[in-house]
């Protein structure tokens, strides 16, 4: 028996990196998973295959996060496929890096489409299939960030913010249904674009983190199943920290 048998977990940005590390890890416990890339590409058909393989219903959507029609067409595709929606990560996001003054219009508003509005799309969707449930775990992807800010990353920090506050405010919304809001905040964590730094710079990193190393897809997936169980029944608008205690 798993502890998430007989659930649906819908998850975005999930073809590579850390979604796809949440996705076999929910799967693991018996989680059914729907997951939403820009593209159904090679990584997205691996990723279907890896999950199924693993003995769950799978599969893997096309759609821009970003287009609020697009979103809740594809969740009604995905609630009329699978029967139900139990679980919403929110893990779409992009980076567009650059010092205020330099930043164009455009990073900014890319980032803050992607990454934030992306979140209100699929909760503005999967709400009321929730509410009807009566029960729901929505689990938003921050960062630290998100808390303390990075220069250099006023957009990403401002959208990673804003993840806080939607997941805040839509705990105090929709609890009396049973929906809990939460908030994973990653720190330095080791995915195929963190690994094309020099390792110089990462034991650099390192030393600014209490645990003296990077975290995995994994550290943070073992935090999403523990916000997607009963084990967090209780925990609701809240933020984790899976950082090493960098953010202390």
């Amino acid at each position: 028996m798993g502890l998430l048998d007989g659930k649906t977990a819908l998850i975005t940005g999930a073809a590579r990196g850390i979604g796809k590390a949440i996705a076999l890890k929910l799967a693991s416990e018996g989680a059914n998973i729907a997951f939403t890339d820009l593209n159904i590409d090679e990584n997205a058909q691996a990723t279907e295959s890896e999950i199924l393989a693993l003995g769950v219903k799978a599969k893997g959507y096309a759609s821009n996060a970003a287009n609020f029609d697009e979103t809740h067409k594809v969740v009604e595709e995905i609630h009329k496929e699978f029967g139900s929606i139990d679980i919403l990560v929110n893990n779409a996001g992009i980076t567009k890096d650059g010092l205020m003054l330099r930043m164009t219009e455009q990073q900014w508003d890319a980032v803050l489409t992607v990454n934030l509005k992306s979140a209100f799309n699929f909760i503005h969707a999967c709400a009321p299939i929730m509410m009807r449930q009566r029960g729901g775990s929505i689990i938003n992807m921050s960062s630290v960030v998100g808390v303390s800010g990075n220069a250099g990353q006023c957009n990403y920090s401002a959208s990673k913010a804003g993840m806080i506050g939607l997941a805040k405010s839509t705990a105090k919304e929709f609890g009396s249904r049973g929906i809990r809001a939460n908030c994973i905040a990653p720190g330095f964590i080791i995915t195929e674009m963190t690994a094309q730094l020099s390792e110089e710079v990462r034991n650099e990193w390192a030393k600014t983190i209490p645990l003296r190393r990077g975290g995995t897809p994994e550290d943070v997936a073992n935090v999403a199943l523990f916000l997607a169980s009963d084990m967090s029944s209780y925990v609701s608008g809240q933020v984790i920290h899976c950082c090493g205690g960098m953010n202390m």
